[in-house]
């Protein structure tokens, strides 16, 4: 999953302190070619570790995009065109999103979904509209189109209708993404299947979980629940709670989602949690390298039933 190009770094090179699976030559080159490429669309801005700003107060965060030139297989003579489409789907956002005012309602409809965003402080006022569900997780409204996906604010849909509907109609389409599934597994015992794809809605899945289950499992629902981790928008992983074995699936859902959340674009959260009659409670968190899990009193008193403490 995270082969590399023979022109990467090796891992003996001092690492970026921002984007640790860069080494700082590599992090480095992406920054410049982030600030040149920025220039080249008339746009002046101040590169900083972990984002870019312009003397107005505008910025952009480059975690995704650092990721994504991480990931991709083809190495760092990739990386120039890898920014470049990158910066032109920035530059083209600050508008706002267009096809509100390009596309009929009933086709803006076809394309409403639902979204989780990191709940960070910053993003409350404009996206702060959803009921509350993953914590540490904003839901919010997205348009899913042919190059972006662009969020809504609640200002961009209060011009579209009432909220509860348009929510409804973004779960329908939520349901019809479609995705690959496939099982982890050790010798622990531990054990998770996990649902991927290219959609930006995948981890969105976990807001009908109940349903995913029983549609790419064997396992319906049990009394005790569903772990669950979202690492990042294109993942998500679940194990139905059914025995014993639920301590060391916990664990190792811990270290999949710590790793994935750190080198992932579209990183949403490192924790796993506990969906239970559509309600999510955080269970464990892990270090960024998955090598130290901890669990929270929930996750605690979930682990000594199991084993019948």
């Amino acid at each position: 999953m995270f082969g590399r190009g023979e022109r990467r770094d090796g891992l003996e090179q001092p690492r970026d302190r921002e984007f640790t699976y860069l080494s700082e030559a590599e992090a480095a080159r992406l920054r410049v070619l982030v600030r040149d490429a920025f220039a080249e669309r008339g746009i002046d801005v101040t590169v900083e570790p972990g984002r870019v700003t312009t003397g107005s107060g505008w910025r952009s965060g480059l975690t995704n995009l650092a990721a994504v030139c991480h990931n991709d297989r083809r190495g760092p003579r990739r990386w120039p065109a890898l920014v470049d489409q990158h910066v032109d789907r920035v530059v083209r956002s600050l508008n706002g999103p267009q096809a509100l005012k390009a596309l009929p309602h009933e086709q803006l409809l076809t394309r409403l979904h639902p979204r989780f965003i990191p709940g960070e402080p910053r993003l409350l006022k404009a996206f702060g509209y959803g009921p509350p569900s993953v914590p540490g997780l904003l839901e919010v409204l997205a348009l899913d189109l042919p190059e972006t996906v662009d969020m809504l604010t609640a200002d961009h849909l209060a011009g579209l209708g009432d909220l509860t509907a348009l929510r409804e109609r973004a779960f329908q389409n939520l349901r019809a993404v479609r995705v690959d599934k496939e099982r982890v597994k050790d010798r622990s015992g531990a054990r998770f299947d996990v649902l991927r794809g290219d959609s930006y809605f995948v981890a969105s899945l976990a807001l009908v979980l109940d349903e995913v289950v029983r549609r790419y499992g064997k396992d319906a629902p049990t009394p005790d629940g569903i772990l669950v981790a979202l690492p990042h928008r294109h993942r998500l992983a679940y194990h139905v709670i059914r025995d014993s074995d639920v301590v060391p699936s916990l664990n190792l859902m811990a270290r999949f989602a710590a790793r994935g959340h750190e080198e992932s674009p579209g990183a949403l959260s490192p924790a796993v949690f506990r969906w239970q009659d559509g309600e999510f409670t955080q269970v464990a968190t892990s270090d960024d390298a998955g090598e130290h899990v901890k669990l929270t009193a929930e996750g605690v008193a979930l682990t000594a039933r199991a084993v019948g403490g």
